[in-house]
């Protein structure tokens, strides 16, 4: 079918109309680069994604990686997909000229990556955790570890993991048990197990880069003694070519409902006591480091959801088109032929909904991004704190709210599919199982709710929070047309209540109700999350009715901004209402959950 990734259309309304990606050439880090760079780039992804990624997508779901006990095999197709990915640039895109990057802004790199993971979000995986790993490097390393291995990673030559998670401990990384003891060449001797690594092992490159949480002995208790670890797959020799095998050892490969194309690994280091490993950074401080990539990953994982959301959104938004069956008013008498169902009032609801998600999640998301590039490029050291403490303040939004809502637009495009949904030839069913690690990884979606309430939310003083505030009621004041205002009135309502919400907290946070509060946490996520997409969406709609009124429109850009209200409707006027569960239970302190006992089940 057609249109099965994302329509160009929608990708330059929001780099260009909402987040004014072109103004970035004015600074002097993008000041080499253009609209029409931007463009190209985005060509180039997308004709990537559609030729080489998408084709095989289903192919390596049926046929996912086998480990035989000495190597890991998988298609063909992954390999030359990687290869012509990793050959156009895209693993170094956005870091610097002087490291083989071609220093384009964060925005449209992400934009392309959409493309990537609508086709095919198992083949991406591997240099997707490649440039985040060489992010952390190129950060934090010292410069003979970046020398090592920083070019060939931007190359893809190496590819790169992050090993956090073990069998006993997930998301408690103070309970990680892994061991890092100084060896007299200045390098560290691991020993422990990680489980659930992504692209733990494969030969699609030359050496695999692990960066490995782990403990000094002696060092500070919980996460005050975590530090980070470069532990190569194979050690360098004097010329920096990969020679001995280092003492890391596949354990096995885990078997997953989705992205089955990405090896998920569980690791041994140090079985025959010889893994060489190399500190990154000051000891102790590894998992400040890691949070660098981890919170990188975070948008990308809700950007994923979203664009894995969007695959089946418009998969199923073809289909309706085609599909015929029964007859929509008014054109009821048998005589008249079969309608497409997307004439069908709930079809169009189903339709609506996935729009106002994905959508959305793609928006907000890209946001987050554009606020990373704005932090990069600003004129003073104040504008940098502001939006940093912006970004910090909703990456769990980044993470959590798409994440959540991208796998309920996929199970509507089942719905929509009816009976061929949930079959195997049809591609939805896989989009969902695909979908449904992301409310999983980088950090669960509760815990982003604990992280919002319990820690983000009150940094610097709340900045971040008055920062967006500040943001969200210039653009309130933007809406003046009649439609607009409209959404403002829908929204208003909510905005109080989440401030109301948020001034509760505080003082209980300080009190005795304080495990009541967190247990609750996820109703405050969603309420916040709620209110913040639905600003996401008033941005969009100022910008679609102000083309409705202003502009001569073609027939396709007049569709194009009518979608956009009415999504922008949709999403103000179904979605958030249903928040007052969450308000309710906010406001009244609710302990059903906090009480209930583990012997009551």
């Amino acid at each position: 079918m057609a249109d099965q990734l994302i329509p160009r259309r929608e990708l330059e309304f929001q780099l260009y109309e909402v987040l004014d990606t072109e103004a970035l050439c004015q600074h002097e880090r993008f000041s080499e680069h253009s609209k029409e760079i931007f463009n190209a780039t985005m060509d180039t992804a997308e004709k990537l994604a559609e030729d080489l990624f998408l084709p095989h997508n289903a192919k390596a779901d049926i046929h996912e990686p086998t480990f035989d006990g000495k190597k890991v095999t998988m298609l063909d197709d992954v390999k030359r997909a990687f290869d012509h990915y990793r050959e156009a640039g895209f693993i170094a895109g956005h870091f610097d000229f002087e490291d083989g990057g071609m220093q384009l802004p964060d925005t449209v790199m992400k934009a392309c990556a959409g493309y990537f993971l609508a086709a095919n979000p198992s083949t991406t995986a591997y240099p997707f955790l490649t440039a985040a790993a060489a992010n952390v490097i190129k950060h934090f390393a010292s410069e003979q570890i970046q020398s090592q291995f920083l070019p060939r990673m931007l190359t893809g030559d190496f590819t790169g993991t992050m090993a956090l998670t073990e069998p006993h401990a997930g998301s408690a990384l103070t309970d990680i048990r892994t061991t890092a003891r100084p060896a007299e060449d200045g390098s560290y001797r691991l020993k422990g197990s990680k489980l659930y690594i992504s692209a733990g092992e494969h030969e699609l490159s030359d050496n695999i880069v692990h960066l490995v949480l782990a403990k000094i002995p002696g060092g500070p208790p919980g996460v005050k003694g975590i530090s980070l670890f470069v532990v190569p797959k194979y050690r360098l020799d004097e010329n920096g070519e990969p020679a001995q095998r280092n003492d890391v050892t596949l354990a096995g490969l885990v078997h997953k409902m989705g992205y089955r194309g990405t090896t998920s690994t569980a690791l041994t280091f140090g079985e025959n006591d010889d893994c060489h490993g190399y500190i990154v950074g000051e000891p102790h401080q590894g998992l400040r480091y890691m949070f660098m990539m981890m919170n990188e990953a975070r948008i990308g994982v809700g950007y994923g959801a979203a664009m894995i959301g969007y695959r089946g959104y418009r998969y199923s938004l073809e289909y309706a088109k085609d599909r015929t069956q029964g007859r929509a008013a008014p054109n009821l008498a048998q005589e008249d032929p079969p309608s497409p169902i997307i004439q069908h009032g709930d079809v169009k609801r189903m339709l609506l909904a996935q729009k106002a998600y994905c959508e959305g999640g793609m928006a907000l998301c890209l946001y987050g991004t554009r606020l990373i590039d704005s932090i990069t490029t600003a004129a003073s050291e104040e504008e940098k704190t502001e939006l940093s403490q912006l970004l910090d303040l909703l990456t769990p939004v980044f993470k959590a709210w798409p994440s959540e809502f991208g796998p309920k637009a996929n199970d509507l495009a089942i719905q929509v599919l009816g009976g061929a949904g949930y079959t195997r030839e049809y591609p939805v069913e896989q989009c969902w199982r695909d979908n449904r690690l992301n409310p999983i990884h980088e950090g669960t979606n509760g815990i982003q709710a604990l992280d919002l309430l319990g820690r983000k939310l009150w940094q610097a003083d709340g900045q971040g929070l008055k920062t967006l505030m500040k943001f969200v009621m210039a653009d309130i004041k933007r809406a003046e047309t009649t439609k607009t205002q409209k959404l403002v009135e829908g929204l208003t309502p909510y905005l109080d209540a989440l401030e109301k919400a948020i001034t509760q907290s505080a003082a209980e946070l300080r009190s005795e109700k304080a495990p009541t509060l967190l247990t609750n946490a996820s109703c405050f996520l969603n309420l916040f999350s709620s209110c913040v997409v639905s600003w996401i969406w008033l941005r969009q709609a100022i910008l679609a009715d102000k083309a409705l009124t202003e502009r001569e429109l073609t027939d396709d850009d007049k569709a194009f901004y009518e979608g956009k209200m009415a999504a922008a409707n949709y999403f103000i006027f179904w979605e958030l209402p249903l928040t007052e569960r969450d308000i309710r239970v906010l406001k009244t302190q609710d302990e059903t959950c906090n009480n209930v006992q583990a012997d009551f089940f």
